[in-house]
């Protein structure tokens, strides 16, 4: 034991030398691939992030004849397409490039956002957002976050949270946008669409543009650097580029750190999204008017914006998988606390605490997905990972509104319970990767 106890500190020892000799991460190259992808995040998950607004309009204005129940599938089911075609968006990127599934993806998305503008009946909206934005962000969204990690090791927790949070400034944003044009400026809803289209097009052009693979292999931790440089000695070729290779690093999406970091995922989305859907409904139910309720879907998504980046300074210096359960048990105590809070200042001190806190689980499980995958599979990981995820996007909000009529104990419950839940199968992914409490896993 203390021999491996030495092995381990000589190694760590190394690493840290090998570290330092390391050129920088951050290149005009990986800089621009990072800021492509943060664009793609801000158009695709954060317009899913403003759906707030659609439902009040659609509610009570476009669609009056249905159910806010069956309004909110409008919301519920794109969330689910970004997910489910996240595999295959992710293992086409991954063996032709980003560039022509972003670029499907974008065509797909902005035909989404113009037949909105013509949408008057229900399937006419399903159709065109909720199937067809949702398969069109998967293309858009999936591919450009799997790039991003290929042109980082050291600082990847870190770099994986800032396209993320282009999902939370789109939260921000969006929003604020569509509730200034629809009830503030007089503008139909036919050409809020269509300006929103149009703000979306040069994004996408300089997603497609900036989102390319590293002009050459990407920098390598000390094991990794070492097995490929024996590897281009002996074939004259990176290891990465041959079919067999591939398939064997795609063995590691099997193994049971993988699984149990999906399985973690997978419940916890089931709660994870909850507060952010009704978190302005609870704040309505205790008094406050509409226009002030309507902010705090802005506020919760400006906290996980930072929640989002943040977390992942640390995350990279003491263990993505370890800030990862931190964050997520403390997402999950903040959820079981919402109900305590019942005036202005105080839901407005919990939606930041909340928001900041869950912001990590979703950049994090990027870095810990591409951790543990070989950078050659880094989104066809990412999709699996968000793939596995996508009935909890699909069913969590709907359960929830159906648990609403015992009261928003009921979703604080919900909430908290499934991210603990998650929480803890996390923790298995992590100790069975190394069992040391001290490990920075």
């Amino acid at each position: 034991m203390a021999e491996h106890a030495s092995e381990k500190n000589d190694h760590d020892i190394a690493g840290d030398k090998a570290e330092a000799r390391a050129p920088s991460e951050f290149n005009v190259r990986s800089c621009l691939a990072t800021a492509g992808a943060a664009l793609s995040y801000f158009v695709t998950v954060g317009l899913l992030n403003a759906f707030g607004i659609f439902q009040e309009y659609y509610q009570s204005t476009l669609i009056p004849d249905h159910t806010p129940f069956q309004i909110s599938w409008l919301g519920a089911f794109p969330t689910f397409a970004v997910f489910l075609f996240a595999p295959a968006a992710g293992i086409l990127a991954d063996k032709i490039g980003p560039t022509i599934p972003i670029t499907a993806g974008s065509v797909l998305l902005l035909i989404a956002i113009f037949m909105i503008s013509l949408c008057k009946t229900y399937w006419q909206l399903f159709l065109a957002q909720g199937v067809l934005m949702g398969v069109g962000m998967s293309f858009v969204a999936i591919p450009a976050s799997g790039i991003v990690p290929a042109y980082f090791v050291k600082n990847r927790a870190l770099v994986s949270g800032i396209p993320v949070a282009g999902s939370s400034l789109g939260g921000v944003i969006w929003p604020i946008a569509f509730d200034q044009m629809l009830h503030k400026d007089g503008i139909s809803f036919a050409w809020s669409m269509r300006i929103g289209g149009f703000i979306m097009m040069p994004l996408l052009a300089i997603c497609i543009l900036t989102v390319k693979k590293p002009a050459k292999k990407p920098i390598a931790s000390p094991d990794e650097a070492a097995t490929s440089t024996s590897s281009d000695e002996a074939t004259g070729k990176p290891a990465n580029d041959t079919p067999k290779a591939r398939a064997e690093h795609m063995k590691v999406l099997r193994t049971p750190p993988f699984l149990l970091l999906a399985a973690g995922l997978v419940v916890a989305l089931f709660g994870f999204f909850t507060p952010f859907f009704y978190i302005s409904t609870y704040a309505v139910s205790l008094g406050m008017s509409p226009s002030v309720a309507f902010y705090f879907v802005s506020i919760v998504n400006g906290a996980s914006l930072f929640g989002r980046v943040l977390p992942g300074i640390v995350a990279d210096k003491w263990g993505r998988f370890n800030i990862l359960v931190v964050s997520m048990v403390i997402a999950g105590v903040v959820a079981f606390c919402w109900t305590t809070e019942t005036s202005v200042a105080g839901l407005v001190t919990w939606t930041i605490a909340y928001g900041f806190a869950s912001g990590a689980i979703l950049s994090l499980q990027i870095a810990c997905a591409t951790t543990l995958a070989d950078a050659s599979i880094a989104s066809s990981a990412i999709g699996i990972i968000m793939g596995s995820t996508s009935l909890g996007g699909l069913f969590g909000s709907p359960i929830a509104g159906a648990l609403l009529k015992h009261g928003y104990i009921a979703l604080a419950c919900w909430s908290g319970s499934l991210l603990l839940v998650g929480a803890a199968l996390i923790a298995a992914s992590r100790f069975v990767q190394d069992r040391r409490l001290t490990a920075r896993v």
